[in-house]
């Protein structure tokens, strides 16, 4: 695991903290669709992508999903690493968008290693980053309309997956945008005549992304 653990951060952290890394983590290998972390859990270890994305998704009182941003190669998430430090449940829900390898790290190392000035720049950089990607799903949620939406949703599944084929159901589309199934499939026809995807069974291919 040393060999991945230099190459995702060799330029990052200090030697001793890779070797610390090294020694404490461990590799585990997620399938598509897998449950990671769930609403009311909680966190024993934080996670580190090798490979692969993370959707994180925020669930309101009546069980509306909203999508907060992805978790893609080199990231962690600043929820999961704020549940750990704080020893309180989850308010998160992950999911594996796609196949993904990562490194699980015991939640007792994170503040322990504060120690290192370049954890504690990953951690504060973290957390800079997974703020504007929330902002950017708020502002889509306020200021966008459906349409535009929708686009920006096929397009980000796009360069998530790394794939114009997108294996996905117009309910599924529905739940991660919080609207109805209806809406999306009209929606889509629209877009499919507008030859900016082609709609299939089960499966959206997006051209204009």
């Amino acid at each position: 695991m040393s060999d991945i653990i230099s190459s995702l951060y060799g330029e990052l952290f200090e030697a001793d903290l890779l070797a610390e890394i090294s020694t404490c983590g461990i590799v585990k290998s997620v399938p598509k669709e897998e449950l990671l972390i769930d609403i009311g859990s909680y966190i024993k270890h934080m996670p580190l992508l090798i490979h692969g994305a993370i959707k994180i998704i925020r669930v309101d009182n009546d069980g509306n999903e909203l999508l907060l941003y992805f978790l893609e190669k080199g990231d962690t998430c600043a929820m999961t690493m704020t549940c750990c430090m704080g020893q309180s449940r989850s308010e998160i829900r992950a999911i594996a968008e796609v196949d993904t390898e990562l490194i699980l790290l015991p939640i007792e190392k994170m503040e322990e290693w504060l120690k290192y000035k370049t954890w504690r720049d990953f951690v504060f950089e973290s957390y800079n980053s997974r703020l504007y990607e929330m902002l950017d799903a708020i502002d889509t949620l306020a200021f966008m309309n459906m349409d535009d939406r929708l686009l920006k949703y096929l397009r980000n599944k796009v360069i998530i997956s790394k794939s114009n084929e997108l294996r996905i159901s117009h309910q599924d589309i529905a739940y991660e945008l919080n609207t109805s199934r209806v809406v999306i499939s009209r929606l889509l026809k629209r877009f499919e005549k507008e030859n900016k995807i082609k709609i299939y069974r089960s499966r959206v291919e997006v051209l204009e992304y």
